[in-house]
């Protein structure tokens, strides 16, 4: 898959990891920062068979418009027989994920490497 340039954005750094497209978010990620960043997820989720990684690692504050964002991603890349994995370790974010039962269709893993390797833990079924 060809990368799409990122948009100068405060809150969305990418780049390439094992052949996946690493999409960090950064800061707090609220209504505004979603406007943002929905764009170019959209984008990014669109392409056939697109793999990705959702990196949130370096979020200070989560709500939900990232699980709007996050569950939108997911949808778009299983419609487009992609795979989408997920790396978190913020404390409450993962709780936030825990209460709502996304983390079964998305299971957080610690590191980028941990979300890859394990091909059987890729992200569950809508």
């Amino acid at each position: 898959m060809q990368l799409d340039p990122a948009p100068f954005s405060r809150h969305l750094r990418v780049h390439r990891h094992r052949d996946h497209t690493v999409l960090e978010l950064l800061g707090e990620i609220d209504i505004a920062a979603a406007v943002e960043i929905a764009p170019y997820l959209d984008r990014v989720t669109a392409h056939p068979g697109a793999r990705i990684v959702i990196d949130l690692r370096s979020i200070e504050f989560f709500d939900c418009s990232g699980l709007r964002l996050l569950y939108r991603a997911l949808s778009r890349t299983h419609d487009n027989g992609g795979q989408l994995h997920l790396v978190c370790t913020h404390t409450l974010t993962l709780r936030v994920l825990r209460i709502t039962g996304l983390n079964r269709l998305l299971p957080p893993h610690p590191t980028p490497d941990a979300a890859l390797g394990q091909p059987e833990a890729t992200s569950g079924t809508l």
